[in-house]
């Protein structure tokens, strides 16, 4: 019986690749889309005036106070600190990445994946509560600023609107030091993959053809290396944008997308507009997606 099982399952490959691949199809249809439709769904229901009962029936009323000020300023800020964290992480990306694929002794490498991979080894919460104390006025970093004269410098950053605050464990930009070191290793991986990935020959073909180091960067090396910077981003850019925590801990009364759909859904109990909320960031990455899949993103993940 194995025996005719196995012939017939290598005489019947679709038979076989649906063996191998039903239950987790199943689970990512029912499980994954399932939850995200039953969330689509919940979205055009709406809350009672009156009663504060939600009305299940189908209504835009609820994505119309989406476009009010207060939730397009969620939306413009959250994507901001986004755009902000993805920039930043591929600028600080590039030349560790440059290093470790191009300079680095064979049999150093692995140690530098391992200093790149070692944070994420920790605790999420943990690293962040570290990161607060550690910017907080009477932490290390205030303290070493003060003891090279430089405490009037970060006064005066602290002081600039949309910025600062009262410390930098309570400011924007505080976040936004924290989502870069917390997302920086999501950027370098695929950088240095895509970096690897350039064949040696195209760069001494520059240089005998007479191109400045400079050019070969701009014309040879940056454009073949760009599809696994667009891959690192859309790990940076998604992953701040849906982030509630770090907003949490080190943000002030200024929400971030996540922190508004865990105040609708908890403090409001406006499940409606949670779900509504949550649509935005979905119709963000879907464009995104698009786009990084055109310029060829997804072959150097």
């Amino acid at each position: 019986m194995v025996r005719r099982a196995s012939t017939y399952l290598y005489r019947e490959p679709l038979v076989m690749l649906g063996l191998l691949i039903g239950l987790p199809l199943a689970y990512l249809v029912v499980v994954y889309l399932g939850s995200l439709l039953m969330l689509l769904l919940q979205s055009f229901f709406y809350i009672d005036s009156f009663t504060g009962q939600i009305v299940r029936q189908l209504s835009l009323t609820t994505y119309g106070q989406l476009f009010t000020r207060a939730n397009m300023d969620i939306y413009a800020r959250t994507a901001g600190m986004a755009a902000a964290v993805t920039v930043a992480c591929a600028l600080l990306a590039f030349p560790l990445s440059y290093y470790m694929a191009r300079y680095a002794p064979q049999r150093y490498r692995p140690w530098l994946y391992l200093a790149v991979m070692l944070p994420l080894w920790s605790s999420y919460l943990v690293r962040v509560y570290a990161w607060k104390l550690i910017l907080a006025r009477e932490g290390v970093l205030s303290w070493f600023l003060a003891q090279v004269g430089l405490s009037k410098v970060l006064d005066a950053v602290l002081a600039l609107p949309y910025v600062g605050g009262p410390s930098l464990s309570i400011s924007p930009l505080g976040m936004f030091i924290v989502f870069v070191y917390v997302w920086l290793p999501y950027m370098i991986l695929p950088v240095q993959a895509a970096l690897e990935r350039v064949p040696g020959s195209y760069l001494e073909a520059s240089a005998d053809l007479g191109a400045h180091p400079r050019q070969t960067f701009w014309n040879v090396t940056l454009p073949l290396v760009l599809p696994g910077v667009i891959a690192g981003s859309i790990f940076t850019f998604s992953l701040t944008l849906g982030d509630f925590i770090i907003p949490t801990v080190l943000g002030n009364s200024a929400f971030f997308i996540g922190q508004a759909v865990l105040s609708y859904q908890g403090t409001a109990g406006n499940l409606p507009l949670a779900a509504a909320m949550t649509m935005g960031p979905i119709v963000i990455m879907g464009a995104y997606l698009l786009i990084a899949r055109k310029m060829g993103a997804f072959e150097a993940l």
